[in-house]
């Protein structure tokens, strides 16, 4: 099984990192990605550019999990999302979330992804994997800004989904 990270860069001139970022970085670090992972980090906070900078590495890679995860500013845990909406049309992920939440310490299931880059993101992903009828997975999260406090329950916790989302895609 193959998964897909991607990040986002920061979009305000008074961030110095992305949290999203910041957390692979803290799995690389440890040794904790799964096998058959493969990174897209810091793509641009943009509307055009981030759905075609993801949706170009989903034809190369072809992987069986797509995880995307961004920064939630005002959120102080991990949050796993049901739906990517535009246009009225919502599209939910396949992913069974209840699944995940479950085996974590502190992950939650949120129904908003926010009117950001972020959902837009995540629904055009959904709506490449249906309009090409993939069995791909996807799955985004939104990750709080890091802090000593939270650090280490929040690589817990995402380590945790990504080792569970291969039985919860396979079944």
């Amino acid at each position: 099984m193959s998964i897909l990270l991607t990040t986002f860069d920061t979009w305000k001139p008074t961030q110095p990192s992305n949290s999203s970022d910041d957390l692979i970085t803290e799995l690389v670090q440890r040794k904790l990605l799964p096998p058959h992972t493969h990174l897209s980090r810091n793509i641009p906070v943009d509307f055009q550019l981030a759905p075609e900078k993801v949706l170009a590495v989903v034809d190369t890679v072809q992987p069986d999990v797509i995880v995307c995860c961004g920064m939630a500013e005002k959120r102080s845990h991990l949050t796993v999302e049901a739906n990517g909406r535009h246009q009225g049309e919502i599209l939910y992920t396949s992913i069974s979330l209840k699944t995940l939440v479950e085996q974590t310490q502190t992950t939650a299931i949120s129904h908003n992804t926010g009117r950001f880059v972020c959902n837009y993101l995540y629904y055009s992903v959904l709506k490449y994997i249906q309009s090409h009828q993939l069995k791909t997975q996807c799955l985004f999260v939104h990750v709080p800004p890091l802090n000593p406090e939270n650090l280490d329950a929040i690589v817990q916790d995402f380590s945790t989904i990504l080792k569970l989302l291969q039985p919860v895609t396979s079944s």
